[in-house]
């Protein structure tokens, strides 16, 4: 029985060394430390060409919407002063067998109120400039005379041009005479 014993010993000890010899021959086939860092390198690359395509498509896409965007910018105000337009059109069309002056200026009138009434819609104001100071910021002068009355120094005292504010920002400047 002890001869038994020491050769399942042996036997075991073999067993182990089988073992450990695989677990050798399994160390053998695990990748340097060179391939690691080429394998690391090449899903880093992998990465990094991924990541460059998905902005380079982001930046073709968002210019190509930019661009849609600059396109039909003031379709909406296009499209909102239409009916000023057909309006104008009969107009002309009516001016052309009306003899009554004041019919075709009630016309006329009504055409320019609704302009307005379109333009304010977008937000475009105008300007209230006569009688108010000089201000460089949103007046142009076209020229200065002697004013009227001593409380008219250095106000505007004419308007050549009217002024408009587009959403609380000058959109032109009023051209004016400012006495002095």
């Amino acid at each position: 029985m002890l001869k038994k014993k020491k050769n399942e010993h042996i036997e075991g000890e073999e067993h182990l060394n089988g073992v450990i010899e695989e677990g050798n021959a399994t160390a053998e086939t695990e990748p340097t430390p060179e391939e690691l860092i080429k394998q690391e390198l090449s899903v880093a690359n992998d990465r990094y060409l991924r990541l460059y395509a998905e902005f380079d498509n982001f930046r073709r896409r968002t210019a190509k919407e930019r661009e849609e965007a600059r396109k039909s910018e003031g379709k909406d105000l296009i499209v909102a002063l239409l009916p000023v337009l057909d309006d104008f059109d009969r107009a002309i069309r009516s001016m052309e067998n009306l003899t009554d002056v004041a019919a075709v200026k009630e016309g006329v009138v009504l055409i320019q109120n609704k302009l307005k009434n379109v333009l304010s819609q977008k937000g475009l104001t105008e300007m209230q400039s006569i009688g108010t100071p000089f201000d460089p910021e949103i007046h142009e002068a076209i020229t200065n005379i002697p004013a009227p009355s001593d409380d008219l120094k250095g106000k505007v005292v004419d308007e050549m041009e009217k002024g408009y504010y587009l959403n609380d920002k000058v959109a032109r400047f009023a051209k004016v005479i400012v006495g002095n």
